[in-house]
């Protein structure tokens, strides 16, 4: 879909008239409240935020290919990356004395001092065909840019003049992570524009989600190590009620201990290291006891077979640096008495 310039301008060329554009202002500050640059890269100096959006887990596909057309009202590229993970949208406006080279420069610098291999890059006509509308009508509308239309402008009036590159590498925790660095240049007296999409995933661990962690595989870990970890019992942050997309969990370990009525364990509450010591040792200690609760209330096992405790952080199963080690780290565990 082609995005007129502005009204006003068309109606003024089909008159025959020339009119100066009016230069647009940088934003006096980010625009989307609690939004923040990713770890991974800084804005380019003195840009302002103006779009933000995070997924804990999403899918997203990214162009790895030039832009060749159109088929069933979907862009269609030559090569595409089809990825899975967390997902961080980021739009920016830098200003307008600046170069959509000098930018793209900048992040490509910056990226390949991360350790991130391009895999695709392009400029204007290299990208292929209404490269740019395919980021502005797919990614860039229904008011993702917040704040004056001028902020959205630049992606408008820029599409036809945009550089992209898309890169991937390897963090520190292992886990792969693509990036996908939009810039258009300033057009027409407008700013300029940037717009990121980071995708932070690995293969998911087999044996750690509730639907797949029967009863059977617990005993079977029971048997050989005395422990089974179990990853479906859920809270939200800093809570110790048990959430309701626990049910398949809880069932798989009442099941254990209704199939074994000798089998007595100690419910463990494990934390991250975020936040305080003293208060992760409350807070595991609740969820235990909650887990115990729910298994004595809800699927009548013996309450005497079971004994509450939190360790917070004091057992750690991943690195607390990274995310992807926490998520790990957060646990509830059954430990055979």
């Amino acid at each position: 879909m082609r995005h007129p310039r502005s009204l006003a301008l068309a109606l003024a060329i089909a008159a025959g008239a020339v009119l100066p554009a009016a230069a647009a202002d940088m934003p006096s500050q980010d625009t989307v409240k609690g939004a923040k640059d990713h770890p991974l890269l800084s804005r380019f100096e003195g840009a302002r935020l103006v779009g933000y959006d995070r997924k804990e887990y999403e899918e997203a596909t990214l162009p790895a290919g030039k832009r060749t057309g159109t088929k069933n009202d979907k862009a269609v590229f030559d090569k595409t990356v089809a990825l899975e993970g967390r997902y961080t949208r980021i739009a920016y406006n830098y200003p307008r004395n600046r170069s959509s080279l000098e930018v793209m420069r900048n992040y490509q610098a910056a990226l390949d001092k991360a350790g991130l291999k391009t895999l695709f890059a392009c400029a204007k006509e290299a990208c292929g065909q209404n490269f740019g509308e395919y980021w502005l009508d797919d990614r860039l509308g229904n008011n993702f840019v917040q704040g004056s239309s001028e902020y959205w402008s630049p992606f408008n009036y820029g599409r036809d003049d945009e550089r992209y590159v898309l890169a991937a590498g390897k963090r520190p925790d292992g886990s792969l992570v693509h990036v996908a660095v939009y810039v258009v240049a300033p057009v027409d007296n407008n700013n300029g524009g940037v717009y990121l999409e980071i995708v932070e995933g690995k293969d998911m661990d087999k044996g750690k989600v509730s639907a797949s962690l029967t009863a059977a595989d617990m005993a079977k870990t029971i048997a050989s190590e005395g422990k089974v970890a179990v990853y479906g019992v859920l809270f939200d942050t800093d809570k110790s009620d048990v959430k309701p997309e626990s049910k398949d969990a809880l069932a798989q370990m009442a099941k254990l201990l209704q199939q074994d009525p000798r089998l007595k364990v100690y419910i463990v509450g494990h934390t991250d290291n975020q936040g305080a010591l003293a208060r992760n040792l409350d807070l595991s200690q609740r969820r235990a006891e909650a887990v115990a609760k729910a298994l004595a209330a809800d699927y009548k096992v013996d309450p005497k077979r079971l004994s509450a405790k939190g360790v917070a952080s004091y057992a750690p199963v991943a690195s607390n640096d990274a995310e992807a080690g926490r998520e790990k780290n957060r646990r509830v565990e059954l430990v055979k008495q």
